[in-house]
């Protein structure tokens, strides 16, 4: 029997024993489904793991890797999206070994930073699957960790092995950031870390005592792949659907599908992948589709625009999609993933801020129509944890109104990074701290509180300080793409490089769109429009605007631009054979 309502789950203290007590109580529902796309236009093959079956598989992979490592080993999991990935990733943690959520070394762009990883982590065993075997090998030379292939091992390999007893405090795994501001680091996650946080999740939502079915796209390796479509279902008992990230860019109707195949559907998704769809779904696509029993889609990439979730709805309003399922959040690896969510069923809370008040670090109001004024959007409370603002110089909190320093603290907080000092983003204080008051992560993200609400900003190390004045990149990239239609919307970057006099300039690096030929294109009339646009909104001058192909700018593991390495290769001057400003500086 398959109901949608699954029981109410008890209080669990890992992920491995929740999946014993679904096996045990609830054998027959399902648990995982991946919806292969083996063609163009397919409408998808659905393989399912039950219960039962999950278990089965968790055991046996669970039992080989024992016998090929020793507790507290990494084992690096290098498998394609789908059943095989979730199976490996909860059998390591059963085993007591440490996880270390990666992608084959096929993805397009990304083999110097698994490369790196790899280095970093030291893993004893890497786990993959049949199809991706051969590439594996390859990639890892001789010498290399043991690799175990999941869908070869035989159940009967965990038959008679007796469950490992696993310390709620100890690694799970390894959650390595995606490089976006600086080099991939290692976050440690315990087993009690991920668990709380799915249950932050869970009630942020209000999915954990109503019907809810997980459906994702997003990679399995990406924190918010794997809480909210691996760990939070697991913690529910509930449903998880799971596509490749490739099956959605290739046609994102298909995601859509999937959301209105199945009632009370969550998902996740950036910025771009809302607009993606906007602007690719066709009206004949659009034919029969219902989105009426979508409960909530989180968007928690960057700070969220108010634009994108108005132009998602606008286009998908008459399939029924109603206003209230879009949920701003903000989360980072470091506390596991999730840390602030606005409630489903509410109204997008919408802030018009003065962007010259915003750059001195004060959130004004100022009027939405304002073409000086900064749109963001609220990101709601927080989910089971604290969440101060604090001025990142004198660690001194802020009150609301006041832009600083993200610090949070709770059960989700991660143990540090992997073999690095991690004191100064861990271990933070403030200086007015009373004893006892304990010790905060550092995000690194910029925002505020305003009217009870997480309102983020930006990064704190991605700000553009040009003539003492502070500029978002992302709010320089939102006028950037505006200014002229041959700009392809997020593929963009703005960056800070040094300038004269010790000081720095500005600098945008743009993909132009798909529909358009760079030869026939007027790049001096594209260039002028991008200046004239960010001198007239931001009062900045930019240094340097290069246009270049589509694929050009890098992108960080999880789908976003990577602004640290865009402008490390344009300081390497990596951009130069492509189409500039008329000769960079004016």
């Amino acid at each position: 029997m398959d109901s949608r309502r699954p029981p109410l789950a008890p209080a669990c203290p890992t992920l491995p024993e929740y999946v014993r007590h679904w096996a045990e109580t609830t054998p027959d529902r399902r648990a995982f489904t991946f919806v292969e796309h083996p063609a163009p236009h397919s409408r998808g093959i659905h393989r399912t793991l039950t219960w039962h079956r999950l278990d089965v598989r968790v055991r046996a992979l669970a039992a080989r890797l024992a016998d090929e490592a020793g507790p507290g080993d990494r084992v690096a999991l290098l498998c394609p999206q789908g059943t095989e990935y979730v199976t490996a990733f909860l059998a390591t943690l059963t085993a007591g070994l440490v996880a270390v959520p990666l992608y084959t070394p096929g993805l397009p762009g990304h083999a110097d930073r698994l490369a790196g990883v790899l280095a970093d982590a030291l893993p004893s065993v890497v786990v993959t699957t049949s199809r991706a075997r051969d590439e594996v090998r390859d990639f890892l030379g001789t010498g290399g960790p043991r690799i175990v292939v999941a869908d070869e091992v035989p159940d009967d390999d965990g038959r008679d092995r007796q469950p490992v007893i696993l310390d709620p405090g100890a690694p799970a795994y390894l959650q390595y950031t995606s490089g976006s501001t600086r080099a991939p680091a290692g976050v440690e996650i315990s087993h009690g870390n991920v668990v709380a946080n799915a249950r932050q999740a869970l009630a942020a939502y209000g999915l954990d005592t109503r019907p809810m079915t997980s459906v994702g796209w997003l990679p399995l390796y990406h924190d918010m792949g794997l809480v909210l479509s691996v760990a939070a279902p697991v913690a529910r008992g509930a449903l998880s659907v799971l596509m490749d990230p490739a099956a959605f860019l290739h046609e994102p109707v298909r995601w859509l599908r999937l959301l209105a195949a199945h009632p009370n559907a969550v998902s996740a998704a950036p910025n771009f992948a809302y607009d993606y769809c906007v602007a690719t779904v066709t009206a004949d696509q659009k034919e029969g589709l219902r989105l009426d029993k979508v409960t909530a889609l989180i968007n928690g990439s960057e700070p969220v625009r108010p634009g994108t979730a108005d132009r998602f709805h606008t286009a998908f309003a008459g399939q029924g999609l109603a206003p209230g399922t879009h949920c701003p959040s903000y989360g980072l690896a470091e506390a596991t993933v999730f840390v602030c969510a606005a409630r489903p069923g509410e109204p997008l809370s919408r802030f018009a801020l003065d962007r010259d008040a915003l750059a001195a670090g004060k959130a004004l109001p100022a009027r939405p129509d304002d073409p000086r004024a900064v749109l963001l959007a609220g990101c709601g409370t927080p989910a089971g944890q604290r969440v101060r603002v604090a001025d990142p110089v004198t660690r001194v909190p802020l009150p609301e109104g006041e832009v600083g320093e993200i610090w949070v603290q709770g059960p989700n907080v991660g143990r540090g990074y992997w073999n690095r000092d991690s004191q100064e983003v861990f271990g933070a204080e403030f200086t007015d701290a009373t004893p006892g008051s304990g010790r905060w992560l550092r995000t690194g993200d910029l925002g505020t509180v305003l009217e009870g609400q997480l309102v983020v900003t930006g990064r704190l190390k991605d700000l553009i300080i040009v003539d003492g004045r502070n500029h978002y990149p992302q709010d320089v990239e939102a006028t950037v793409q505006e200014a002229h239609e041959v700009v392809r919307r997020d593929r963009l970057a703005a960056f800070a490089v040094p300038g004269g006099a010790g000081g720095e300039c500005a600098v945008v690096v743009a993909e132009h769109a798909r529909t358009a030929r760079l030869a026939e294109l007027d790049v001096p009339a594209v260039v002028r429009a991008v200046r004239g646009g960010v001198s007239a909104r931001h009062g900045l001058r930019l240094a340097d605007v290069v246009l270049v192909p589509p694929g050009t700018v890098p992108r960080t593991s999880s789908g976003k631009v990577s602004r640290a390495l865009t402008r490390a290769r344009y300081l390497e001057g990596a951009f130069g054979g492509q189409v500039r400003a008329a000769g960079g500086a004016e």
